[in-house]
């Protein structure tokens, strides 16, 4: 993947539609796994039990669950599949990755690199197609013993559903609908900057984006000036420009859904500050935009909206924010900025999410345990926790070893 990591980067902006430079980082990012999964494979240790049953041993050890079934997003095309690859092989588990329809290529160029690497044939195997129609065989083939996919929340269930038939093994990462809890004690910059990241990556296009931005009143009206002002310098169009920051959405109801959104939030009382819904360069491009005003009835504030649309929302007290983040069927990630440690340290223990960013927008990488709470689903990805996903525990009684 290194040594071909430009061309694989060109080829995901080209079927993603993504900024190039967010493409590097994607191949980059996503080697890591495999190099992580290599390592991780070795250190999958089992267990000697102190026997409770004289003359016993007793052993638990960690062996491969079977073949594996990875259903990936098109949202990071490279990254998602390595993540769930690397995994599986390194547990010693066959891998069968059906990709997203809208992205197949980035899939099959993975696969073309694991044949040249050497990776003996059906170890990473990739189907391309029609998603119902490739899914039901494998959710209906009891050698498929784990599933793991990454996408909406309401296509987890019906999976979930599906794969109980065969009773397999199952993770889920699910959708995400992100607070961003801005305090009054911070540094503004440091903020905007932060909230930024959290937004705009992958314009807009990822689970963890900032969905839900909460700037405690008496900074609000600063930070959303700031905000609005970072927001107007970033530059829409093709993803092979240099200048570009805000790709095209990937799909077009991605890009409705964005306009779905802010046309509820301005009927029922937003202001949108900056930004404008159309763009010369066709439907699917969306220009970045910021709503104020918005308040918990609106679409955005309970739906995910999964495009550049940037909601901020106004609150009073530490209690108070708590309940309204937590207000949410999802608990993927959260961000608290914060410049008090006990704020910091009382917020990570109550907001229920399961990944949480304290002053960064930045935590994510193959070392990290990738999950979330409640309806963003079940399990973990990466870390030494995303290679236990793909092993099953075998408890080992020897007996009769003292005569």
């Amino acid at each position: 993947m290194l040594a071909h990591a430009e061309e694989l980067a060109v080829l995901l902006t080209c079927e993603q539609g993504k900024p190039l430079a967010e493409a590097r980082s994607e191949i980059g990012y996503g080697a890591g796994f495999f190099q992580w999964f290599a390592a991780e494979g070795e250190r999958a240790y089992g267990e000697t039990i102190p026997s409770h049953k004289p003359g016993s041993v007793l052993q638990v050890r960690m062996q491969p669950v079977g073949v594996a079934a990875a259903i990936t997003p098109w949202n990071f095309p490279v990254a998602m599949i390595t993540r769930k690859a690397g995994a599986a092989m390194a547990a010693g588990c066959p891998v069968i990755v059906k990709p997203a329809p809208e992205t197949p290529l980035s899939a099959l160029a993975l696969a073309r690199l694991a044949e040249e690497a050497g990776v003996p044939p059906g170890v990473f195997q990739v189907l391309v197609g029609n998603p119902i129609e490739l899914s039901k065989p494998l959710l209906r083939d009891a050698r498929v013993r784990a599933l793991s996919f990454t996408g909406s929340t309401e296509v987890g269930r019906l999976l979930l559903e599906g794969a109980a038939q065969t009773v397999k093994k199952v993770s889920l990462e699910l959708g995400g609908h992100a607070p961003f809890i801005i305090f009054d004690d911070v540094d503004l910059d440091k903020a905007v900057k932060g909230t930024m990241a959290a937004k705009f990556a992958t314009s807009g296009q990822d689970c963890l984006a900032a969905n839900r931005i909460y700037v405690q009143r008496g900074i609000y009206n600063a930070f959303v000036e700031k905000f609005s002002a970072a927001i107007t310098r970033l530059r829409v169009g093709h993803g092979l420009e240099t200048a570009t920051d805000i790709g095209p959405m990937t799909k077009s109801s991605v890009a409705e859904k964005c306009r779905a959104h802010i046309n509820d939030a301005v009927a029922k009382g937003a202001r949108v500050i900056s930004g404008k819904q159309d763009h010369a360069f066709g439907q699917n491009f969306v220009c970045p935009a910021l709503l104020s005003d918005v308040t918990d009835d609106m679409l955005i504030s309970s739906e995910e909206t999964f495009g550049p649309v940037a909601a901020v929302l106004p609150f009073d007290t530490e209690e108070e924010v708590l309940a309204r983040a937590n207000c949410s069927e999802m608990g993927l990630a959260a961000y608290v900025y914060t410049d008090s440690l006990r704020r910091a340290l009382r917020l990570s223990e109550n907001i229920e999410y399961g990944m949480v960013g304290i002053n960064t927008a930045s935590f994510t990488g193959p070392p990290i345990p990738f999950g979330g709470w409640k309806q963003s689903g079940l399990g973990r990805e990466g870390s030494r926790h995303g290679i236990q996903e793909y092993m099953e525990l075998k408890y080992v009684c020897f007996g009769d070893l003292v005569d």
